[in-house]
């Protein structure tokens, strides 16, 4: 069974900045994974990508595009060991959108309330999870959101973008 996740990518030159950050702070999964605002978290499935994909076009079509801006960063300790860039804006439509994906094919049962944001360390010891915090607290950038993609994991290279779907009005 292939496992998949839909994200929407940060571009660059902020998508390399943050994954060269995140290794550099020891988190060993960053080279693994594209830097990235998570709609559908990694999930199993059985069948065929193509009526995923149906539904995903289809999604998208009914989405118009939105602003994103990231700054300063938030953390989901003690919850789960996770320091995170947060969003101030693009929240809402986040949100909306990810709701939109987890349906039909994708309607997944959610480990945790969805709070969009971009994972900078993760599974670390609390001292590089408090850099992490510190270290990119003025972290800031915005950007377009003007589609979202279907990744598909790759036991040896990770997350691997095989679809781009473009939001309604793009």
């Amino acid at each position: 069974m292939p496992t998949i996740g839909v994200a929407v990518a940060i571009p660059e030159p902020w998508a390399t900045e943050l994954q060269d950050y995140r290794a550099a702070v020891g988190d060993s999964t960053a080279a693994m994974i594209p830097t990235h605002i998570t709609l559908v978290p990694p999930t199993e499935i059985e069948g065929e990508l193509a009526e995923i994909e149906s539904h995903l076009a289809d999604v998208a079509t009914e989405v118009d595009a939105f602003a994103v801006h990231l700054r300063g960063t938030g953390t989901f300790r003690p919850v789960s060991p996770v320091v995170f860039v947060t969003l101030v804006e693009g929240i809402s439509q986040c949100e909306l959108l990810a709701d939109a994906v987890r349906r039909g094919p994708l309607d997944v049962d959610l480990a945790f309330p969805y709070h969009p944001h971009v994972t900078i360390a993760h599974h670390l010891d609390e001292g590089a999870l408090d850099q992490a915090f510190d270290e990119l607290a003025d972290f800031e950038c915005e950007f377009p959101v003007d589609g979202f993609h279907l990744y598909v994991h790759d036991q040896d290279h990770g997350w691997r973008p095989t679809r781009d779907f473009a939001l309604g009005n793009r």
